[in-house]
Parts: structure tokens; C-alpha cells; sequence
């Protein structure tokens, strides 16, 4: 990769690019709001991580959690804030930017090696 290339590959926002963050991220992107519960089933986190995830995204301004009592019993719901759905947005931008600066880096890798190997621009059939 050229340096040009490595200029064009954007900053990626590690608060949500880590996988249970983005996995909490996407489902509450597809919602309004979700409990505790439904989180848990739909990421597959262990309720000590869900619960550690979610305090980070909210202390990162990614989501907003709310607690009240329903039934005598603590309900937790969390859903994204317009922070964290613009964070998110811009890191789907972002990898559509990697993924076109990565294939491009991978075509003209290809591109060269045939001209190196003496090859056209398509490969010719393996030998039997």
C-alpha cells in the first residue's frame, strides 16, 4: 500500500467498532428502544458484558439508558441517541471508504502482478 493509499483509509471510531458495542449498536438501530432482555438474547452477551457495553456506550454519549420499576421489578431499556446514530452512520461511511481503498489497493495489486507474470488482463485456465 502506497502512502497515498494509507492517507485515504479513514480514522475508525474504536467506541464503536469494538464487536459487542457495534452488535448493541445495530440492533438498537433497527428500534426504537430495547430492554435488557431483548439485547441480550439478540447480541448473545453474557448479561455482565451486555451491562459493561452498555455503560460504556452510554458514558460515550451513544445511547441512553432508562430504568423504572414495572410490576415491582427494574426494567432497563436503552435506546440510540442522535449522537450515536450520527457515530454510527459515519461508521458505516467510514467502512464503505476502507472497503474501496482496500479493493482498490487489491485490484492494482493484482493488475501489477499479471503484468509482472507476462500475463494479459485475464488469467488463462490452469494447466491439467
Amino acid at each position: 500500500m502506497s502512502e497515498n493509499e494509507a492517507r485515504l483509509i479513514p480514522e475508525i471510531d474504536r467506541v464503536i467498532h469494538e464487536p459487542a458495542r457495534l452488535a448493541i449498536l445495530t440492533v438498537l438501530a433497527s428500534c426504537q428502544e430495547a430492554d435488557f432482555l431483548f439485547l441480550e438474547r439478540a447480541t448473545g452477551l453474557s448479561r455482565g458484558n451486555l451491562s459493561v457495553q452498555l455503560t460504556r456506550l452510554e458514558e460515550a454519549g451513544m445511547i441512553e439508558i432508562e430504568k423504572r420499576i414495572e410490576h415491582k421489578r427494574t426494567l432497563t431499556t436503552a435506546s440510540l441517541s442522535k449522537n450515536g446514530r450520527r457515530g454510527l452512520r459515519s461508521y458505516w461511511e467510514s467502512m464503505d471508504v476502507l472497503r474501496g481503498v482496500v479493493g482498490g489497493v487489491a485490484a492494482s495489486g493484482a493488475e501489477k502482478s499479471k503484468r509482472r507474470r507476462g500475463l494479459p488482463g485475464r488469467l488463462a485456465p490452469a494447466e491439467s
